[in-house]
């Protein structure tokens, strides 16, 4: 199987944590492939990714930001003013993902939502953000940092 992961929203402490342990855990535990979207959801609007594997992860802990990059100003359904969200679902099905992780606040993942809604794009939504606004989450990764 393979697995297609993203950033949305701001920078948080705890980024390169979350894609470290997504990637050991796909590999190590269910053999999955591992791509990273950069910057966010441009990347599956322009197709760019790379293949991550454990070497790609190892050693990242320690670093600040996040190694794929995240944006919080690239909507796929209003990106630079028109809606390219059907490119970005034709890039996530052309690379054969059986399912995307997206990691983000509130609008990233009312984005997996609606890329699940309209084009069947099964999706994992992790909550990441410093305002702690999301319903249902106690505390969210990066909130207790920014504080």
């Amino acid at each position: 199987m393979r697995l297609g992961i993203l950033n949305g929203g701001g920078d948080a402490p705890g980024l390169n944590a979350v894609i470290r342990a997504a990637v050991r855990t796909a590999i190590h535990r269910y053999g999955f492939e591992i791509f990273g979207f950069r910057n966010g959801f441009r990347g599956a609007i322009e197709n760019d990714y790379v293949p991550l594997r454990d070497r790609s992860v190892s050693g990242i802990l320690h670093r600040g930001g996040t190694i794929l990059g995240t944006t919080n100003r690239d909507n796929p359904f209003n990106y630079h003013g028109r809606d390219a969200s059907g490119e970005a679902a034709a890039n996530i099905k052309n690379l054969g993902l059986d399912v995307l992780l997206v990691v983000g606040g509130d609008g990233t993942l009312s984005i997996g939502v609606d890329l699940m809604e309209r084009y069947g794009i099964p999706i994992i939504g992790i909550p990441k953000t410093i305002d702690n606004d999301l319903m249902s989450t106690d505390y969210t990764f990066g909130f207790q940092t920014a504080v």
